[in-house]
């Protein structure tokens, strides 16, 4: 069972269930070595592990143990134990002494919790013939080892090489079978050879095609710099032995790279280890004594950033943490580059709105989902005649010389229907209307632009330039040469109802603002902030606008105004029969419930609670996205406002 407690784009916290207990996801599995073992990682933070069942299997004493004890014991760990089953032999060694079946089976009988069956761990590189080839021999297998297990759950790899499209094949196939778990293969010798932008493909074209509802294991990944950036493509387990491995050779990880501790003056944390040796100390130990203090660093750094990338989701500023992280190696930083060209992918997984605020941190920032979600919608909806100004600090109009401001345009514009918005960085065009909406007000970047920020507003304004006319000191701002024709002055209104209106637009979608809001609605704004809070009709409350976002909150009067303005499924979530009573009551709604929604739903959306008849139930918020909704079976997916209607 998994259910996903928090999210932020592909990235999300969550908890796996296991016949050996509950696991914290993003989770890190230290790979334990059967019989060689000589650190207690789970007195280090580990609350899964991964072991390999081919190493048991070949070996008799260990094979006798483990079958007659467990797989637990005999690699004295309590909690989870995964097992691989000996792929990584196969793809060291070319062959190896085993059948499918008889791995399988071998797992399931030594009490693994979770089992994989003998995938083909095609390397990067090859033909795009060989790598079917192989992939369809997986996925036989990965078909064959559910008939094979009787209690574990299974892993099901995703392989293809480095072929996108074999890639997002094998995924979609895999997500056909019922199986728990779903490892991405073959990807350490990109990491190894630091071919981050091949990564970002295999993994990005896998997690496309697999279900939300099965967490996804980046096969390898061990060393704590990567980790921010695998999260934020939707992986949710890590496994490796790089914390001894790295600690045999006297290296030291952490977020910025990795330490020779030969050429080391300082100790680079405050871990205990580090806080209580000196790097000549270190030196002057026994080989052995030295490389299980490294390695107990080594799992510090590592899980020290698995709570921090947990956090940063729960907080919505995974991708400032990524950018940061992908700082450390060039390398690292293609690979989040190329992340801009899955936008569309990760939109539909990003929360409209989040506890945390942008942070432009450089030009990489221009290509998140945010900016891409907010350019897409300008595209879409920027009105003819728009006046273009400089921005001034946020919020815009609130800091706004109101007065008459110089524009010029190709073409005469009637002064009485210009409409307005304001050019900035990042988010480029941001409508008057929107001014206070997250993230186009919950946002920073630095006062002195960069050369890529310039020329993103520049392409912007020319791909409007139809549409637009521009404030007269913008023009030399942006080094921008049309052959303007048109010069005038303006004054710069603020209206409120075409303010909430815009808003609802945004929000829920086109034509919710008319919906919502006749021309004779009351507006009430808050004594001390002077923004609006309220909106009525007569006595009766339509919504409530959200201080820390500037969005929409529905009461009763407002819920029914959207649902007849807009047409099914329109911001609904449709909800089986058995879960109408607990609907109306203001109860959660749960995933297991919901058989149908629309499909435009993100999460922390206001949504409509409706029956199978779209009679309105209830309101309340989105936990989830909608794709996460059809296919989740565990957890809350609706957080319930108001029931009672």
């Amino acid at each position: 069972m998994f259910e996903i407690k928090s999210k932020d784009g592909l990235g999300r916290t969550g908890v796996l269930e296991t016949g050996h207990g509950k696991v914290k996801t993003p989770a890190l599995m230290p790979v334990i070595h059967p019989g060689k073992q000589t650190i207690d990682v789970g007195a280090h933070g580990a609350e899964i592990v991964i072991t390999n069942s081919y190493i048991i299997y070949r070996n008799p004493e260990l094979r006798e143990k483990a079958l007659r004890d467990g797989v637990h014991k005999l690699i004295n760990f309590k909690g989870p134990v995964v097992t691989d089953s000996g792929s990584f032999q196969l793809s060291e060694y070319g062959e190896i002494d085993v059948t499918n079946d008889e791995i399988v089976m071998f797992q399931d009988e030594i009490g693994t919790d979770i089992g994989t069956s003998l995938d083909i761990p095609t390397p990067p590189g090859v033909s795009h013939r060989r790598a079917l080839e192989e992939v369809e021999v997986t996925l036989q297998r990965a078909e064959e080892a559910l008939e094979y297990r009787e209690r574990m759950m299974l892993n099901a790899v995703v392989q293809g090489s480095t072929h996108p499209d074999l890639r997002s094949y094998c995924a979609s196939r895999l997500a056909e079978l019922p199986v728990e778990v779903h490892p991405i293969g073959a990807v350490v010798p990109l990491m190894e050879s630091y071919r981050y932008r091949e990564l970002v493909d295999a993994v990005l074209s896998s997690v496309s095609e697999l279900p939300p509802s099965r967490p996804r294991h980046l096969m390898g990944a061990g060393h704590p710099m990567i980790f921010a950036l695998a999260v934020s493509m939707g992986c949710d387990l890590f496994d490796s032995a790089a914390y001894i491995l790295y600690a045999e050779d006297d290296r030291l990880l952490s977020t910025e790279g990795t330490h020779k501790l030969e050429n080391m003056q300082e100790m680079p944390c405050s871990c205990s280890v580090c806080m209580d040796h000196t790097p000549q100390e270190l030196m002057g130990m026994d080989k052995e004594d030295r490389r299980n203090l490294i390695a107990e660093h080594n799992l510090h750094v590592s899980f020290a950033e698995i709570r921090k990338v947990r956090q940063a989701v729960y907080d919505g500023s995974l991708m400032e943490l990524v950018e940061e992280r992908c700082r450390a190696h060039p390398r690292l930083l293609d690979g989040y580059r190329r992340m801009s060209a899955y936008a569309d992918l990760i939109e539909k997984f990003e929360p409209r709105s989040k506890r945390s605020a942008f942070f432009y941190t450089g030009p990489e920032s221009l290509g998140r989902v945010e900016v891409h979600r907010h350019i897409s919608w300008v595209r879409e909806n920027l009105r003819d005649g728009t006046l273009i100004m400089r921005a001034p600090e946020k919020p815009y109009s609130s800091n706004l010389s109101l007065g008459k401001v110089k524009y010029v345009s190709e073409k005469p514009l009637n002064d009485d229907s210009l409409n307005f918005a304001f050019l900035d960085i990042p988010f480029g065009i941001i409508p008057l209307e929107l001014d206070q909406v997250y993230p186009l007000a919950q946002n920073d970047a630095p006062l002195l632009r960069d050369l890529d920020s310039e020329e993103f507003l520049r392409k912007l304004i020319t791909e409007f330039r139809d549409k637009i006319a521009l404030e007269e000191s913008l023009m030399g701002d942006l080094g921008i040469e049309f052959p303007w024709g048109y010069a005038g002055e303006t004054d710069v209104p603020v209206d409120d109802l075409s303010r909430i209106r815009m808003i609802a637009d945004y929000q829920f979608g086109e034509g919710a603002g008319e919906a919502l809001f006749d021309d004779d609605v009351r507006i009430e704004r808050s004594r001390k902030t002077g923004k609006i809070r309220h909106i009525y009709t007569d006595d009766r409350l339509i919504s409530t606008m959200r201080a820390s976002d500037g969005l929409l909150v529905l009461s009763a009067e407002g819920a029914v105004r959207l649902q007849r303005g807009r047409e099914y499924p329109a911001n609904r979530v449709v909800v089986n029969e058995d879960s109408e009573p607990f609907a109306r009551k203001g109860k959660s709604i749960f995933a297991k419930f919901i058989i149908d929604c629309d499909a435009n739903i993100r999460a922390g959306d206001e949504v409509l609670i409706v029956s199978a008849d779209d009679e309105l139930l209830a309101t309340g918020r989105a936990l989830l996205c909608a794709e996460e909704m059809m296919d989740l079976n565990y957890g809350q997916a609706v957080k319930t406002r108001k029931g009672g209607f």
